[in-house]
């Protein structure tokens, strides 16, 4: 006889975020990890840095035995409906905008300049007047 899974949408597993009650989501399915928090090899830190996302990568970049994925299985809770998940981030770089295009839309851009610029100038003046002063002033065998 076959088992009849629960569905669930990301946004009511997501619910379930916190200590006394953790649920996480790898490979589609959920698990109610609560329970095995204090008994977790790598602490509870890990599981809960898993909630309110999709932690298959993070589950399956650690590499877990298979004794490991037996013992989820008693942790199941359902499976999530993966239309609801949300999209996840590309690691792709963002366009560059050109140094003018920059400019023209952040006006800051001067100011963030200048910060830069304007303490190196200063520090560039003390240093030389320190310098032409020392060779300017007269030593006590000159008198």
């Amino acid at each position: 006889m076959a088992s009849i899974s629960k569905l669930l949408t990301f946004d009511e597993v997501a619910k379930h975020n916190h200590k006394k009650d953790c649920w996480i989501i790898i490979n589609g399915k959920v698990y109610d990890v609560t329970p095995f928090l204090d008994d977790h090899p790598g602490g509870d830190e890990v599981l809960l840095l898993a909630v309110e996302k999709d932690a298959t990568d993070d589950f399956e970049d650690v590499g877990h035995s298979d004794s490991a994925k037996e013992i989820m299985e008693k942790y199941f809770v359902g499976e999530v409906d993966i239309s609801t998940l949300p999209e996840k981030p590309s690691l792709r770089p963002q366009p560059m905008q050109s140094a003018t295009a920059a400019s023209d839309q952040s006006p800051g851009f001067v100011v963030k300049i200048l910060q830069f610029v304007v303490p190196l100038l200063i520090l560039g003046i003390a240093f030389a007047l320190q310098y032409y002063g020392k060779k300017n002033k007269p030593t006590k065998h000159e008198n």
